[in-house]
This record gives structure tokens, C-alpha cells and sequence, in this order.
């Protein structure tokens, strides 16, 4: 990149492919496409067995107990937008707490707040302390919690928060937890009943997989009680004038000729983590972080935001003293070095760090050490030309 070697950490915001994915998703074009569920001939139920395949590997995944609590949707915003909508509008009211927390991304915290003004419910946000982990002992002070929405691992800072401990809490009250687990699904394994939360939603670009496809998985009990957060194809069971019934589960969520061939690629990338090991990426990234946390440490000039590298992910979030984040990372670019720039879909949170933007740099199962070093090394030339 700008004629240097690349050192691509922004895998937060979007992983690269492997070529077992490519080759995937180009063999099921080429040999195996056709609409899915709605076809006898043999290519047609060839494609319905790769897209409902890909269902029961995302089943395996998130060790959830039934594939019926498996939703196929656009995106993790997308998933995140029907819990909202369709257990929401139904479930919240007057006199009722939303809650989400002040390290959640857009994604998992506007839906709720515009849900929580169009029911009457209140709107609260569960805030951080000074390492950007959540201040858990204000959860007590808190009433008539009827939904919790936290990330598993936040975008900006890498915290990793205590789902069980949350879904504990937001249970013994009555209320349910939604995960937003985009920045956790690549990089460590997830198990729904282990966490013990009551939907939990990511998407498949950040994961080796392509973009256009998103994962929702809900308790069936859950799902069943809802209504339906898009109307036409698929999601019917029968159409009449008087009446329209709907479809079982999952479909009842899959309105549509749904993302086919994205969720055979993200299946094919759901395979290549698992064979690699999410314990392997997880200890990976672990030591990458840990050796960047040091090395931008040392750096001149840099303020690192966030916990010690035992509790949280392959991300680290930085300032340049006296540079703008946007600066740095063009000049980074000029040295080959992608990072991103911004408030990162977090700007409540950089509120509460008092800044308007930082640089990220995430790193995944291809990053180097080496390429932390470039990161270091482009820092040196930032200060040179901007400092």
C-alpha cells in the first residue's frame, strides 16, 4: 500500500478473506446456485442443502440447542434492529428501563434508544470507569430493568465484558440481555448457553466471511412470541384476504430471497476458524496486543485508551499528542500501516473518554509482530511531519 509492505490492522472493522471462502462461495456460483426453499429440481435443493448447511454449522458455533433459533439476516445491525423492533415494541412501556451501556457500538444502543421513545420506556446507559470497563457496582441502584443490551467485547477499547455476570443480574430482575458479539465471534468461542444471554447477534466480514451476512440467534421461546420484523416471501405460511399467518421458525424472520451464497461463504469461514482454533486465534492475539500495549507505551507522545491486555481483545485505541486521529492515520496509510480513524460507531463512549476520535489498531489471526513494528516505526514518522 503507497508502494510499502501492508500492515492491515483493521480487522475490526472488516477482515480479509481466505482463500478457502473465495474458492467456497465461487464453487457454489459456478455448480450450485439456485433460490433456496422454493424448488423440487435438483439444483434448487442442492443450493436449499449448502444454505441450510451453513445454518447447522452456525448452530454448532454458538452451541445453541435448536437450529430454529438460527436467524440469517443482512447484517449484525440488521439482527440487533429486529430484536429491537419485534420484542420491543411489544415487550416495553411506560415505566420501563432500557439499558444499555455507554461502551456499546451505534448498532446496539440507537435502536433501543429510538424504541425506548416511541414506547415511553425509560432510556439509561450503565457507564465505565477509568480503565473503560463497565462500573458494575451502579447496577444495583437500578429498578424496573425490563432489557440490558451490552457488547461482548467493545469495538473501541477491546473490553471484554462480563456477559454471564450481566445475564445473572438482568435475570434475577426479569429482564432480558442482548449481546451484540461482532468483535468477539472471530477472535473466541462463543456458547449462547454458557453466557446465558437471551439473543445474541454478529456479523460474518469480520469473521473470514463475506459481507452481506449476519447471524441472530434468540431463545425459541423468545422467538415465537415475536412478531415479525419484515413482511413478504417466505416468512408466510398461508395468504389470504381475510387473513395472513406466519411461517415457522427461522423463516418467520427471513423474509425474502435471503443472502444465499454469503451464508454459504460464512459457513466455509466458520469451517476455517474451526479448524485453525479459536483458542489458537484468541492466545494469538492475546500476545499481539500485550506487544503493542508495550511498544506504544514507549512510544513519545501516545496515550493509550482501555484495560490491560488480559481483559480485553486485539484491539488497542490511541492518541498522538497534538496530531488529529484522522492525520495520523493518513500518514500511517503513506507508510503502508491501515488503521482507522473516528469515534468508531462508539461516540458516546468518546464523550465519556472526553475526545472526539481516536486510531485503532485490531488485530487477527494473520497479523504479525512485525507489523506492529511498522505501526511504531510510521508513529516516529508522524511525529516528524506533524508532531
Amino acid at each position: 500500500m503507497s508502494g510499502k509492505p501492508l500492515a492491515y490492522l483493521d480487522s475490526a472493522n472488516s477482515s480479509q478473506k481466505p482463500r478457502r471462502v473465495l474458492d467456497g462461495m465461487r464453487a457454489f456460483y459456478e455448480t450450485s446456485y439456485a433460490n433456496v426453499h422454493r424448488a423440487v429440481y435438483e439444483l434448487g435443493e442442492r443450493a436449499t442443502a449448502e444454505y441450510e448447511g451453513a445454518r447447522d454449522k452456525v448452530q454448532a458455533f454458538v452451541n445453541a440447542p435448536s437450529r430454529r433459533e438460527v436467524v440469517f439476516t443482512r447484517s449484525a445491525t440488521n439482527a440487533l434492529n429486529l430484536v429491537a423492533y419485534a420484542w420491543g415494541f411489544d415487550n416495553l412501556g411506560p415505566g420501563d428501563v432500557v439499558l444499555v451501556t455507554e461502551l456499546e457500538h451505534h448498532s446496539n444502543f440507537v435502536p433501543w434508544q429510538y424504541v425506548a421513545g416511541r414506547t415511553g420506556a425509560e432510556f439509561r446507559a450503565l457507564g465505565i470507569d477509568e480503565s473503560g470497563e463497565l462500573d458494575l457496582e451502579s447496577l444495583d441502584a437500578l429498578e424496573n430493568v425490563k432489557v440490558v443490551a451490552a457488547a461482548y467485547v467493545n469495538n473501541s477499547l477491546g473490553t471484554v465484558n462480563p456477559v454471564e455476570q450481566l445475564a445473572g443480574w438482568a435475570h434475577e430482575r426479569g429482564a432480558v440481555l442482548v449481546v451484540d458479539a461482532c468483535q468477539a465471534a472471530p477472535h473466541r468461542p462463543l456458547d449462547v448457553q454458557a453466557l446465558g444471554c437471551d439473543f445474541l447477534a454478529f456479523t460474518g466480514h469480520k469473521m473470514c466471511g463475506p459481507t452481506g451476512i449476519g447471524v441472530l440467534w434468540g431463545r425459541q421461546e423468545l422467538l415465537q412470541e415475536m412478531a415479525p420484523f419484515e413482511l413478504g416471501g417466505e416468512m408466510i405460511r398461508s395468504v389470504s384476504v381475510e387473513r395472513t399467518t406466519w411461517n415457522e421458525l427461522p423463516q418467520k424472520f427471513e423474509a425474502g430471497t435471503p443472502p444465499i451464497a454469503q451464508a454459504v461463504g460464512l459457513g466455509h469461514a466458520i469451517d476455517y476458524l474451526n479448524e485453525i482454533g479459536l483458542e489458537s486465534i484468541e492466545r494469538h492475539e492475546h500476545e499481539l496486543t500485550e506487544y503493542a500495549l508495550a511498544r506504544l507505551t514507549e512510544a513519545d507522545g501516545v496515550t493509550v485508551y482501555g484495560p490491560p491486555a488480559d481483559r480485553r481483545g486485539g484491539i488497542v485505541s490511541f492518541q498522538v499528542e497534538g496530531v488529529h486521529p484522522h492525520d495520523v492515520a493518513q500518514v500511517l496509510g503513506f507508510e503502508g500501516v491501515a488503521i482507522r480513524a473516528g469515534h468508531h460507531c462508539t461516540q458516546p463512549l468518546m464523550t465519556r473518554l472526553g475526545v472526539p476520535a481516536t486510531n485503532r489498531a485490531s488485530f487477527y489471526l494473520y497479523s504479525l509482530p512485525e507489523e506492529v513494528d511498522q505501526l511504531v516505526s510510521g508513529l516516529r514518522r508522524v511525529k516528524e511531519l506533524l508532531g
